[in-house]
């Protein structure tokens, strides 16, 4: 039996590794097991791009952005998404092709019609069975984010950046609203939590 694919979006700050850890010790807890990964990186290889992609010193063109998410999801896809679903390993991973729509396509300007070209290329029929979108507006996130490290390449952009990121993640849950289940992230942990529950028991053993 295929195991279940979820995985968490949302801008620098909106708390997705905070409910990431939290989630993965839900589902354990109940019996599932789980491989927790994530995006740009989960391979060798993907974290190698991952260094590339993030270095605030490497200057690259949009469309090379692009193709490197990419490069590195086809790896992380053949070498640990695949085989763990196959096996009914449940897949828990912080971020995937949602953020290169919103990051290279909404923040950068890269062509969504490109990327969608990308998407069928690498993933074929391979999508999330939910994602969880943490909604928060950029100036909230940026002042979260700013407080816990210091700011890789993406981190570095200005609010209006991060404001046409948050438009193209809603953008995407606008499109595809049976997998993407947007959060507001600004309420409390316990708030997030209960409606978090709320979204995920059912999928429970």
């Amino acid at each position: 039996m295929r195991g279940n694919f979820i995985t968490l979006e949302g801008i620098d700050g909106a708390g997705k590794s905070t409910h990431l850890d939290w989630l993965a010790d839900f589902f354990r807890k109940r019996g599932v097991k789980l491989r927790v990964t994530r995006e740009p990186g989960g391979t060798e290889l993907g974290e190698k791009l991952r260094g590339l992609l993030l270095d605030k010193n490497q200057p690259m063109h949009l469309e090379t952005e692009a193709m490197l998410m990419f490069a590195a999801r086809r790896e992380h896809i053949d070498k640990v998404i695949a085989p763990a679903l196959a096996q009914g390993e449940w897949i828990i991973c912080d971020r995937f092709t949602d953020a290169t729509f919103a990051y290279q396509g909404s923040g950068r300007g890269a062509d969504w019609a490109r990327l969608k070209v990308l998407e069928q290329w690498v993933q074929g029929d391979l999508q999330p069975d939910l994602t969880l979108l943490f909604d928060v507006a950029p100036e909230v996130g940026r002042q979260r984010a700013g407080s816990i490290k210091a700011p890789d390449r993406f981190e570095q952009e200005k609010n209006d950046f991060f404001q046409r990121v948050r438009d193209g993640y809603l953008r995407r849950a606008r499109e595809d609203a049976s997998r993407m289940r947007v959060i507001d992230a600004t309420v409390s942990i316990e708030e997030i939590r209960r409606k978090l529950v709320e979204i995920v028991e059912p999928l429970c053993p």
